[in-house]
């Protein structure tokens, strides 16, 4: 009986790299069997040279090769790294550039973090659109001014590029290659062998500032629910406001500092979850599950889908489905 090759995984690691950028790739995706129990990844680090390089934590890491594991590589993800040269100066050294642009041409492409930084400075992402770590934000618009830079997904798909914001955010990419790879299933079992969420909603943007404190006079909690009750129902600002008993002006100030976005912003999005939810869940039409989600038509539902997910209301529930991936492979179990 022929076995499948796994799908080779190259995790690039420039010093001083981000040890739990670094982790995610081999625990999430080296969760994955096949059911005949072997693995359906195959997950490598490497270093420029395959020397051992310092993480940002103190400790060094002993790579498994150097950059020749990027050219038999099926996807290719770039971890954080606190590199002066790359963060600071917008700039990589030239023969990584050089095996990523080559790898561009037959392997997906992924950055964790900061490792946006490494893909731009070699000249990957201009003209798209991508993510990093919030905090970095800023220098990043400087280094690359033509890349169009989205702090608020907790990743982002463009061109067969993905990029994934700070922090745990790259357990979130990580869960969707599989989701891509395998299915929804596969992906939701390797999710609760890590003890994490399937699929979070939201985004980046409500940890970019600390949320004001939540006492019962300044918290706008219960407009959120308010909303979530009546998601196809037409709130007015005002009458939010005066749920939470605050003026319009403080009311829509207060709201931002909670969540990162604005009130008719958390709205669709909170409606698009909703909508999401009864497209795997339910049998109805779109027309229906836009007019319960509060989207109105099918078409805005689709509209919002396309910007906010990259796809549609029809692709989404066919990949959602439990019995898209009943031929799929399994995640390992714990021994």
């Amino acid at each position: 009986m022929t076995v499948a090759t796994p799908h080779q995984v190259a995790v690039l690691a420039l010093a001083p790299v981000v040890p739990f950028d670094l982790s995610i790739p081999a625990q999430m995706l080296a969760a994955v069997e096949t059911r005949a129990g072997h693995a359906a990844y195959d997950v490598r680090t490497l270093t420029p040279d395959g020397s051992p390089v310092p993480t940002v934590s103190g400790y060094g890491i002993t790579p498994q090769g150097d950059l020749s594991l990027l050219e038999h590589a099926d996807t290719v993800i770039v971890a954080g790294t606190r590199c002066p040269d790359v963060v600071e100066n917008g700039t990589v050294d030239p023969r990584v550039a050089e095996a990523l642009r080559a790898a561009r041409q037959r392997a997906r492409l992924v950055s964790l973090c900061t490792g946006s930084f490494v893909l731009a400075a070699a000249g990957l992402l201009e003209g798209g659109r991508a993510a990093t770590h919030w905090r970095y934000a800023q220098q990043f618009r400087r280094l690359f001014p033509t890349v169009d830079l989205d702090i608020h997904p907790l990743y982002v798909a463009d061109r067969g590029i993905l990029t994934s914001a700070g922090g745990a955010a790259a357990i979130d990419l990580c869960l969707h290659l599989v989701r891509e790879d395998h299915g929804s299933s596969v992906a939701n079992r390797v999710a609760r062998y890590n003890v994490v969420a399937p699929m979070r909603d939201g985004g980046q943007a409500q940890y970019i500032e600390h949320p004001v404190r939540e006492d019962a006079e300044a918290s706008t909690a219960g407009a959120r629910a308010l909303m979530m009750e009546h998601l196809d129902r037409r709130l007015s600002l005002k009458d939010l406001a005066a749920h939470c008993h605050m003026s319009v002006r403080t009311f829509t100030r207060r709201f931002r500092q909670e969540t990162g976005l604005s009130p008719a912003a958390w709205l669709t999005s909170a409606r698009l979850r909703h909508a999401r939810h009864l497209l795997e869940s339910t049998e109805l039409s779109v027309d229906d599950i836009a007019a319960r989600a509060g989207l109105g038509s099918g078409t805005n539902l689709r509209q919002r889908m396309r910007e906010a997910l990259d796809t549609t209301p029809s692709a989404y529930r066919r990949a959602f489905r439990s019995s898209s991936a009943a031929q799929a492979p399994e995640p390992a179990r714990a021994t």
